[in-house]
């Protein structure tokens, strides 16, 4: 087995010796050089897990030799030994982007760290990370069968996810076995919502946060605190995709609520949107304002009229304020709207929809290049992350933030990575979504599927008198059997939205204060 391979340069190597006998009895490699150039020479003709450099050496100092050796091995760790505690050494070293800085004298134990942090860091993680979730396992899944009220499957929903990330960044090969217990949640939690879906409408006290209380709860009482409010809305925003940018806005934001709230189904922008601008149910809105409401069959856009909606919600809740409303579909859009901000100020709340992730998701299905970018969750969840880092939308927020703004930052859904097809065979009226059909003519297996026979009871319009609402759960998908494995082979482990998942469902609701 190869050992690891240390490279350690002083002037004063030969008093060093104590250390080389205590590194090679941990089982390393020692090679030692007494100034830069021999380091650098080193570097050219062998290869190093860490090298060590003493910042006061004769010709080429560590300072000087962190450059050349970079340029020779740019992902070997530099730690720079050092008697000075000047300041600007400390500065100069660091804008080097050296791995760890120790002060002499050392002892072995601080030697010993920095080997561990820098060359078995992920081993260790992923040892320890394996170990812990081993542990929480049996808990979760006891979490999981008990789990009888919504706030339980927050719970879980937040444990799993945590997990999902932490494991993300081992190789402890925990992942299928997360896999399973997540399908377990979604199973269960999908009989949880086909048992108490109805009863919620039925006996709104009983109901947890849905999409139309958004604005009631969340915006209106800061408003009427006389905050001046961003609500920005990003489509298709999932609560692990919230927790891996969330480090990034740590930056700009303190987060004065972090909670989740639930999509109603169908989990589709048409109705979990307008719900949310509209502070209404779907056939709410429908009976209320039918010029604003759009039909499946219809061709118009399904989201159209969202301004409008805002419109209703704040002339039925008496509230006068004042508010702006933008869609924004493309980073060009995002930087005319940073231009526009000092003529926002006047209003009291800006609201922004967000299509990006959305977007992302589509084209992940229609394109193979991005098929292959993002063919798991964790590779999702990567290219997210990197979108945002270079977005616009990261450029707005921190333009907002130095305004001043409070900002509300949700979603109006989520996604899954769907994986199982159902059969179902519909007239030519019924609507393409692969998570959620409606329709008169459904013909279905009822045990696969949430069957709501009477729209009315909850919130759901019905283009026809025998209208039907089904929903795929866990990871399934509606598939015709006309051309069905083509169909199938090209719909499996795409990510889509519109049925009962603990991904689509409970989504993100965060307040951030600018710092």
């Amino acid at each position: 087995m190869r050992k690891d391979r240390i490279l350690w340069a002083d002037d004063e190597i030969d008093l060093l010796k104590v250390y080389v006998l205590f590194l090679e009895e941990k089982g390393y490699e020692v090679v030692t050089a007494s100034n830069g150039k021999d380091a650098v020479d080193l570097c050219k003709k062998e290869s190093f897990d860490i090298i060590f450099l003493d910042e006061n050496m004769p010709g080429l100092s560590g300072l000087e030799t962190i450059p050349l050796i970079k340029e020779i091995h740019p992902n070997v760790p530099l730690v720079m030994i050092t008697k000075s505690e000047e300041e600007n050494i400390m500065n100069m070293a660091i804008g080097s982007k050296i791995a760890d800085y120790l002060t002499k004298p050392v002892n072995p134990s601080q030697i010993l760290m920095t080997l561990k942090k820098n060359i078995h860091r992920r081993e260790i993680q992923t040892e320890h990370t394996a170990s812990s979730y081993r542990s929480e396992f049996g808990r979760i899944g006891m979490q999981i069968n008990d789990s009888l009220l919504y706030e339980d499957w927050v719970e879980v929903y937040k444990k799993l996810v945590y997990w999902e990330l932490e494991l993300s960044e081992t190789d402890s090969g925990m992942d299928e076995m997360l896999k399973m217990q997540k399908t377990e949640a979604n199973s269960t939690f999908n009989k949880f919502i086909k048992r108490h879906y109805i009863d919620w409408f039925k006996y709104p006290e009983l109901r947890p946060l849905l999409s139309p209380d958004v604005f009631k709860t969340k915006v209106f009482p800061l408003l009427d605190a006389g905050e001046k409010i961003f609500f920005v809305l990003i489509d298709n925003f999932r609560y692990d995709q919230w927790k891996i940018i969330r480090e990034i806005l740590n930056e700009f934001y303190t987060f004065s609520e972090e909670s989740m709230y639930s999509s109603i189904l169908p989990t589709a922008t048409q109705y979990a949107r307008n719900a949310i601008f509209s502070g209404l149910m779907p056939l709410q809105i429908q009976q209320m304002f039918p010029d604003l409401w759009v039909d499946e069959e219809e061709e118009e856009g399904k989201n159209v009229n969202e301004k409008d909606l805002i419109e209703t919600q704040f002339q039925r809740f008496r509230k006068n304020y004042s508010f702006s409303y933008h869609k924004i579909n493309e980073s060009s859009y995002c930087e005319k709207m940073i231009e526009r901000l000092p003529q926002l100020d006047d209003n009291d709340l800006n609201v922004c929809v967000l299509n990006f992730i959305d977007m992302l998701s589509h084209s992940r299905t229609e394109s193979k290049m991005m098929r292959e970018l993002a063919n798991d969750e964790n590779a999702y969840r990567s290219l997210t992350l990197s979108w945002f880092r270079h977005s616009g939308t990261l450029e707005l927020l921190k333009a907002i933030a130095k305004r001043g703004y409070k900002v509300v930052l949700t979603t109006d859904h989520g996604t899954i990575q769907v994986k199982n097809p159902i059969k179902v065979i519909g007239d030519r009226n019924t609507n393409v979504n692969l998570r959620y059909k409606l329709g008169k003519n459904l013909s279905y297996n009822q045990k696969e599927v949430f069957e709501v026979t009477d729209p009315e009871e909850v919130g759901l319009p019905s283009p026809n008198v025998s209208t039907t609402y089904i929903f795929a759960g866990n990871e399934d998908f509606f598939a015709y059997p006309n051309n069905y494995n083509y169909y199938v082979s090209y719909y499996r482990n795409t990510f889509q939205h519109g049925g009962i998942s603990l991904e689509e469902m409970l989504v993100p609701l965060v307040v951030m204060q600018p710092k």
